[in-house]
């Protein structure tokens, strides 16, 4: 199996992205997937410095993925959208049907990310007649989804998982974050600047139950599936994806590089989470439960 790390799901600023990509640069990551996803507001690091640092992630071994945004609402974006489809350069990552359909029409290979609904074999036939190479589990689906579909999958499409990070659950055209500082979204003052984890939501009792994130809704906890690792691999998964978050990530990708070489010590991880871990969906239960903490 290889490492993939996914997307920068929050806003931060061009000097910590630009930081963050030198580091990965060292990591022991196969696959790296660059852009912009969530919010076309976030325009801090613009398409030349992705492509810019998509070439410096090449040069560095990396297999570079360049990812669309999940939800277009405006012709700006479709314009983004269009000029990401045809670099030239590297594979794109269809976080939406639009992308999937100029990919498609181009006669290019593209993979899809978890906002693109992929619940059977059938609809992964009908994406690999239209190029597609690689795909990601939705994020509320787990394994026995996953052993069904890939039952009469089509042998060329590698399967990859999202493995840690915040889950990505829901997107909206509403501005959560803008809307926690009672601003408007068209004057949301960049706020997600301040929050680079996503801003954690809790329950009257206090518990963590979501995270936003501009425009995205995710979960408060964090995705682990690192103790899944052998059972995943039994059931054909290509690529395990990180979810960057703020901090530690190079510790994480370092803990699942060390799994995947056999090394079973995975005990530090909980104390890298914002808030607490989860693994629910993998096992068709809740999504919020937790196998590593008995709370299921």
């Amino acid at each position: 199996m290889k490492l993939s790390l996914g997307p920068v799901q929050y806003y931060w600023s061009r000097e910590d992205l630009q930081d963050f990509y030198r580091e990965v640069a060292e990591w022991p990551v196969d696959i790296v997937y660059l852009g912009e996803t969530v919010c076309s507001k976030r325009r801090l690091f613009r398409y030349d410095d992705w492509l810019e640092t998509a070439r410096m992630l090449r040069d560095a071994g990396k297999e570079v993925v360049l990812s669309t945004m999940a939800l277009l609402e405006a012709e700006s974006e479709l314009k983004t959208m269009r000029r990401i489809c045809a670099n030239g350069e590297f594979m794109v990552e269809a976080n939406d049907m639009a992308a999937v359909q100029l990919m498609s029409a181009a006669g290019l290979p593209f993979t899809t990310g978890p906002t693109v609904n992929t619940y059977n074999a059938a609809t992964l036939r009908v994406l690999a007649e239209a190029g597609l190479k690689r795909w990601v589990l939705p994020v509320e689906l787990g394994r026995d989804s996953l052993a069904g579909i890939l039952e009469d999958a089509p042998q060329n499409v590698q399967t990859e998982v999202f493995s840690w990070g915040r889950i990505p659950l829901a997107m909206s055209a509403r501005c959560y974050t803008a809307r926690a500082y009672d601003l408007p979204k068209d004057d949301c003052q960049y706020r997600c600047l301040d929050h680079a984890d996503g801003l954690t939501l809790r329950t009257r009792e206090g518990e963590p139950f979501l995270a936003i994130n501009g425009i995205q809704t995710q979960s408060a906890l964090t995705c682990n599936l690192l103790s899944e690792l052998n059972g995943m691999r039994k059931l054909g998964v290509d690529v395990l994806r990180i979810s960057p978050q703020a901090r530690h990530t190079g510790r994480i990708v370092q803990a699942f590089s060390g799994a995947l070489a056999g090394d079973t010590d995975v005990s530090d991880l909980e104390a890298l989470m914002p808030v607490g871990g989860c693994d629910g969906y993998w096992r068709e239960q809740a999504g919020m439960n937790y196998s590593l903490s008995g709370s299921s």
